[in-house]
């Protein structure tokens, strides 16, 4: 099953004030962007946030779950609705990220 773009919209909408956010689909299912770097899924009509040690500082609740089989496993985020907790996440999430690497053409 696959995600309703309106989901992945309302998502992308809720992440916006931690920066520019993107998605691509990827697989039937999205990868969400924070100023070109992944942080997170979108799988299933379900957020996925990867996991980092500033964001488990800051879960209301840490749920780990595998977004498809075979999947490493990523917080699953079920409060969406709350704009400023989630663009809080994303934000605090992409600074502990690495940097992307860039591909050689």
């Amino acid at each position: 099953m696959a995600s309703n773009a309106d989901f992945v919209q309302y998502i992308a909408d809720q992440c916006s004030d931690a920066g520019e956010i993107m998605t691509k689909k990827m697989f039937g299912d999205y990868g969400i962007y924070c100023n070109g770097k992944i942080f997170g899924l979108i799988c299933d009509d379900h957020f996925y946030l990867k996991p980092t040690k500033a964001a488990h500082a800051l879960l209301r609740e840490e749920e780990l779950r595998r977004p498809y089989e075979g999947a490493k496993e990523y917080f699953y985020i079920a409060d969406v609705d709350d704009r400023d907790y989630l663009s809080m996440l994303v934000r605090e999430t992409c600074k502990a990220l690495p940097e992307s690497k860039k591909r050689k053409k």
